[in-house]
């Protein structure tokens, strides 16, 4: 079965790249607690305010 799940994470300037490591790290735990065995598409999307980039949304197709 071929299923979806969504990420957020909020961005503040100049924590990005930490933010995005603590993002990679809840897709990887959430990849492996619940047993995914095929990742079918990741994709990531910028959210904004008044031009600003202010969070990312993260897309995980998979499979059981």
């Amino acid at each position: 079965m071929i299923k979806v799940k969504t990420f957020g994470e909020p961005l503040q300037a100049f924590k990005t790249r930490r933010e995005l490591d603590e993002l990679d790290q809840r897709i990887n735990d959430f990849i492996r607690e619940n047993d995914v065995k095929n990742v079918l598409s990741v994709s990531d999307s910028p959210t904004t305010e008044g031009g600003s980039t202010i969070g990312l949304v993260r897309v995980l197709v998979y499979e059981e």
